[in-house]
């Protein structure tokens, strides 16, 4: 089982709620163009790989101590779930001279249940000049 991303043209809104373009915003991220230059922008790439269903992006920008296997993030991907909106909370360090931040945000989403909110304070880490993400409180 794999996840295929969904198509989404550089000249559409970017799902992360920047209000920039997909193509200016998480774009050549997901693509691999360019690396994140914050924790922020990194949480803002994975929601919108999320919504796309990028699972290369996802397994790329997950810390290796904490990722799941290819065939979990896959199942998950693969449920009928559509990412409505995400909302950066908070952020503490995670810029471009830090090596670890953390990012609060509430992303909301419909599926086979209704609608739901995930809240979450993630926590990032830049190894090797990438920011990764690593784990998250969920509350």
């Amino acid at each position: 089982m794999t996840a295929t991303p969904a198509p989404l043209p550089d000249d559409a809104r970017c799902p992360c709620g920047s209000g920039d373009v997909l193509g200016a915003c998480c774009g050549p991220v997901l693509r691999g163009e360019r690396r994140a230059p914050t924790a922020e922008a990194l949480m803002r790439s994975r929601y919108t790989a999320f919504a796309v269903r990028d699972l290369e992006h996802l397994l790329r920008s997950w810390h290796p101590s904490t990722a799941p296997t290819r065939q979990e993030l896959a199942a998950s991907l693969a449920e009928e779930v559509r990412w409505l909106r995400l909302e950066i909370l908070a952020t503490a360090d995670g810029g471009p001279f830090d090596d670890v931040g953390t990012v609060e945000f509430l992303a909301r989403s419909t599926g086979p249940h209704g609608r739901s909110r995930q809240h979450e304070r993630s926590r990032f880490v830049r190894e090797g000049g990438a920011w990764l993400y690593v784990d998250g409180d969920v509350g």
